[in-house]
Order: C-alpha cells, then structure tokens, then sequence
C-alpha cells in the first residue's frame, strides 16, 4: 500500500507521493481553502484524472446540502491538503457527515460505502481535519438539514424520451408559474401561484384537485420550493412531475420552462400521443 499507518493514527506519506494542483473540472473540490493536493490520495487513486472521475459521483449528494462539511470531508479525502504528511478527517467529521448523508443516499439505494468507514479515522485529536461548523454541539443550534427522500431538485431536461418516460413514471404532470411574494403573508409560503396551470397528467386526482393539492404542497414542502426557486428567486415557470402519497403531492423532478428548452417543449408536445410503456 501507498501508506503505512503511524502510531497515532495518521497516514505517512511514502516516498512517491506527489503535490499536484487541485484540477479546475474537479467540482467537488474547488473553492476549498486550499487549492494543491497530494497524489496518491486517502482512497488510493493514483493520478488526478482518477481522483475528478471518482469524485464526480458525489456531486448529486452536495447538491442535496445533507450536512454543510460534507465538501470538507470528501475533500480530505479525494484531494488531501499537500503537506508534509497526510492529514486525515477526524472519526467524529465522519460520523456527523454520515449521520446526515447516509439516509440521502439510501433514497437513492446506496449505502454508505465501506471505504468511508468512520472507525478507521482517528478519534479527535490534535491532527485530525475536525467540523467547521459547530452547529451540532451547541444545544439549539441549528442541526444539520433532516434528509427527507422527497427532496426533489431544479434539473436539466435531458433528451425529450427520458422526459416522456419520466412523465410515465409520474402520478402527475404540470405547468405552472410561482411569482415571489412582495410582502410575508401568514401563510409560510415566500410564492404564489399563477391563475394559468396546465395539467398534462393528473393521474388518481381530479382536474380540479390539482391546484389546492399544489397550494398545500407550495405551504408545506419548503425545502422542495426552496430547491427549486434558489436560482429563480423572483419565480419563474416550471414543469414540476412526482407522486400522489394521500392528500400530499410528492414533487420529484422540476425543470425550468422557457421555450428554448427544445427537450422539454418537445415533450410537452408528444406526450397527448405518447404510448407509456408499461
């Protein structure tokens, strides 16, 4: 192996290892505080190339915010801060990121990998890479955000077929326009929602649940609103689809609408004709 474990915990660096610059396509590790890493890392990947292929795999869960050191701690391990020997996280960064990244994961069906086992970091001592945010220790801190598996997130429409089949997979499809509120009304929802929907599956609903169903979901489902509206803070028009859970409207998938999005305007076309598969 690339490392031999000292004493006190901490992983040596043999001789091969190298200082090499944190490259600009590793997304998951810019704006870190620090920008070269040491080569091997503390997964074993050998060259930087394999290190930004590796990480990108864990940008969806950072797109998620399940814990705010969960870049620190996949950074000291995918790109090791370059210093005299390696510097590994402590037992209890691990141990809170898990705590709020493993139950993400799970809704997504993957556990929490067995190389990012929290007993094979040092407990907290001097050299170890601790929290940066404390929140957790203080006692009415905020804790770190509760993973919900109804999350859903604003994307891209990928090709007008895989928005077609994401239309089957749904209980319910729909248009519709949030506008930001000028002043805080009593309800907690920051938007409003415009008189025109257009509802291109409503599923078990009737047409005309759709839009109380919508305002409940709108008061409800902040985090969800929030996902969707953070780069649209004064609202926009959306294509938002998911499932019908009781008198809930689950939103799993949102896209931004605007006409020069041909996937999604194609979709929205071909889907009065579109055969489901199943």
């Amino acid at each position: 192996s690339m490392f031999s474990r000292s004493e006190s915990g901490l992983w040596e660096a043999r001789s091969s290892s190298r200082c090499f610059a944190i490259p600009p396509n590793m997304a998951l590790c810019q704006n870190i505080g620090y920008d070269t890493m040491r080569m091997p890392n503390l997964l074993g990947h050998e060259s930087p190339a394999e290190a930004v292929q590796q990480s990108a795999s864990w940008l969806p869960l950072l797109a998620r915010e399940c814990h705010p050191d969960a870049r620190i701690f996949l950074c000291s391990l995918f790109a090791p801060i370059c210093l005299e020997r390696f510097i590994s996280p402590c037992r209890s960064l691990c141990e809170s990121v898990r705590e709020s990244c493993a139950p993400i994961m799970s809704c997504y069906g993957y556990p929490w990998p067995e190389i990012l086992r929290c007993d094979q970091y040092p407990s907290d001592h001097l050299m170890c890479i601790s929290s940066i945010t404390n929140s957790t220790a203080q006692t009415g801190g905020q804790r770190a955000p509760q993973a919900s598996c109804q999350d859903c997130v604003l994307e891209e429409a990928s090709s007008s077929k895989d928005t077609l089949e994401a239309f089957c997979r749904s209980d319910f499809v729909v248009k519709l326009r949030l506008t930001r509120l000028k002043y805080s009304p009593l309800t907690l929802s920051q938007y409003s929602l415009g008189s025109k929907l257009v509802i291109l599956k409503h599923g078990p609903l009737l047409g005309g649940q759709i839009r109380s169903r919508i305002e409940l979901w709108l008061e409800r489902d902040a985090s969800c609103v929030r996902n969707i509206t953070r780069q649209h803070p004064r609202g926009g028009t959306f294509l938002v689809m998911g499932t019908v859970q009781g008198e809930r409207l689950v939103v799993t998938k949102a896209h931004l609408w605007h006409k020069r999005d041909k996937n999604l305007t194609a979709a929205a076309r071909k889907w009065k004709q579109y055969r489901c598969r199943n």
